[in-house]
């Protein structure tokens, strides 16, 4: 089923007075190239950059977890905040690859950094992130958070399927994470927009695995606890909703894209990306991008772009920055983020 719902139907709000504190990334070890898919599986590695432009992703090796990636990032945030761990008094977690169903994968990482604060999961996979920053945002700025954790994190290569060549290439594992905290008025989130649009669930999912089709050895065998993709109706809404709620979200806020600083969308297709910015108008060199080198790391994708931005002085007090994840659900996040 194809989703047509419209991107500009979500309400539009705005959340300041709330300040990235810090910022933190991690990605596997295991860098496994386009030309390492073609000698184990076959693929083609020109195919795999045309169509998407990657060329190398992370891959989690079998000790490492999606909680394990989390830490990694939330460890390395809070250091460059300078916050002791006993100071994070909120940690929320977007992943759609839990360590396991229960208990969460914030509790395993609360409980690895020996944090003293309620742990939850949020799942909207690759909007995983901007919903987990957005609601640990809310807590701070009802007053009821000073330190919040918000990290996102992935380990797709559990659920992408080796035998399916137009998906298994573009996934990744990775990480990042960010401590919100108060802020001045004119900081936090000019504008944002949360939205989901379920009539498109079957575009982008993973059958298997849940209550409606528990393991079994039938579905094993068919590959349903893999993930599956619709690839040209999920490239068409992407486009289409990365254009259009970044241009809502714009035009709440009172800007244009030449008040932006950096544009930073989910790293899921270079096509993807590349059409929805010559729509919006934006300039390549605005426009960051680092799926070349990771892929698509779901909810680890912005976090891990923002820290590379800010950890190479790209990012400044004072700038804006539109940051929009999408992914299954159908779920979006977009925002504009006063630093």
């Amino acid at each position: 089923m194809s989703t047509g719902q419209s991107q500009t139907d979500a309400p539009i709000r705005s959340l300041r007075g709330v300040k990235i504190l810090g910022s933190g990334r991690y990605v596997p070890e295991r860098v496994v190239t386009n030309h390492d898919l073609c000698e184990m599986l076959g693929f083609d590695p020109e195919w795999i950059v045309n169509r998407t432009g990657i060329h190398e992703r992370r891959f989690a090796p079998p000790h490492q977890a999606t909680s394990d990636l989390g830490t990694a990032a939330a460890e390395r945030c809070l250091a460059d905040a300078g916050c002791d761990p006993g100071e994070v008094d909120l940690l929320v977690v977007g992943t759609m690859t839990p360590d396991m169903a229960f208990p969460s994968t914030g509790c395993l990482i609360q409980d690895r950094m020996k944090l003293r604060c309620p742990a939850f999961d949020l799942q909207a996979a690759c909007a995983g992130f901007m919903y987990a920053m957005l609601t640990a945002a809310q807590f701070v700025a009802a007053g009821t958070s000073k330190r919040a954790l918000a990290i996102g994190a992935d380990c797709n290569s559990r659920v992408i399927n080796p035998g399916d060549q137009k998906s298994y290439p573009l996934f990744g594992d990775g990480a990042g994470a960010v401590l919100l905290g108060p802020g001045e008025p004119e900081q936090g989130f000019l504008a944002y927009q949360l939205g989901s649009d379920g009539s498109g669930g079957d575009l982008l999912n993973r059958p298997a695995c849940g209550s409606r089709l528990p393991p079994s050895s039938e579905a094993l065998t068919q590959g349903l606890h893999y993930l599956t993709m619709d690839g040209r109706a999920v490239f068409k809404w992407a486009v289409r909703m990365l254009a259009d709620s970044s241009s809502a979200v714009l035009e709440h806020a009172g800007q244009t894209i030449d008040d932006v600083r950096w544009f930073i969308p989910h790293q899921a297709n270079i096509r993807i990306i590349h059409a929805a910015s010559d729509v919006l108008g934006f300039r390549r060199e605005k426009v960051f991008k680092n799926l070349e080198k990771y892929g698509n790391t779901s909810g680890g994708s912005i976090p891990i772009a923002f820290d590379e931005l800010r950890r190479d002085d790209q990012i400044q007090s004072g700038d804006l920055l539109l940051l929009s994840g999408f992914g299954a659900g159908l779920a979006w996040g977009t925002a504009l983020l006063r630093y």
